[in-house]
């Protein structure tokens, strides 16, 4: 087709936007989406996966959009903001919504079968958001950390080490991943601009 719109990624870098995608749903992928799509590339999704996503802003709904995309058959989303759980559920993004607070490890294991989840994703950045992901992980999970700024407590020997789970960090992304993206999406039918209110 005729490629000819165009979105800027980095300065001198120009990406070729499909014909099936909007001006809007570029610029989530340039954002939002690029940045979730790189952290959810280090862990990996499958069908194989329960997948916890705290936080459910635009970075967080990005998240479990792209994970169910990517084969995640199950998908628990936890926020502070009750619009923001309302939003996840009315368009389906999560199987399960929480507001988040001090009972959601023990939640998330009973909608886990008392195991926990296999991935995690944090968008919220809050140090209690990010506990809860890391607790809230099964024995050999991965988890990544997306959102910006905050602090994290954890008691390593419990909450890591005797589980042999795995912590990335992971920011922002690279233009060949959002290219990568960009064709993801049209193949999936995927449009980020559903995300926005």
């Amino acid at each position: 087709g005729g490629m000819a719109p165009y979105m800027i990624a980095e300065e001198k870098d120009l990406l070729a936007l499909p014909d099936e995608l909007s001006y809007v749903d570029g610029a989530q992928v340039a954002c939002g989406f690029g940045t979730v799509y790189e952290g959810l590339e280090k862990i990996g999704i499958s069908g194989n996966d329960a997948v916890l996503v705290t936080g459910l802003g635009p970075v967080g709904l990005a998240a479990a959009v792209l994970s169910r995309a990517l084969g995640a058959k199950t998908i628990i989303g936890t926020d502070a903001i009750d619009e923001r759980l309302q939003i996840a559920k009315d368009l389906g993004l999560c199987d399960h919504v929480l507001k988040a607070g001090s009972d959601n490890v023990e939640q998330i294991r009973a909608l886990t079968g008392g195991h926990g989840v296999e991935r995690a994703v944090d968008c919220s950045a809050h140090h209690a958001a990010r506990k809860t992901a890391v607790q809230a992980t099964r024995k050999w999970g991965k988890i990544v950390l997306i959102g910006e700024g905050g602090t994290m407590d954890l008691n390593p020997s419990p909450d890591m080490i005797h589980d042999q789970k795995t912590i990335y960090g992971s920011w922002v992304t690279s233009t060949w991943r959002m290219e990568e993206l960009l064709e993801r999406l049209v193949r999936w039918g995927v449009k980020p601009s559903d995300l926005v209110t």
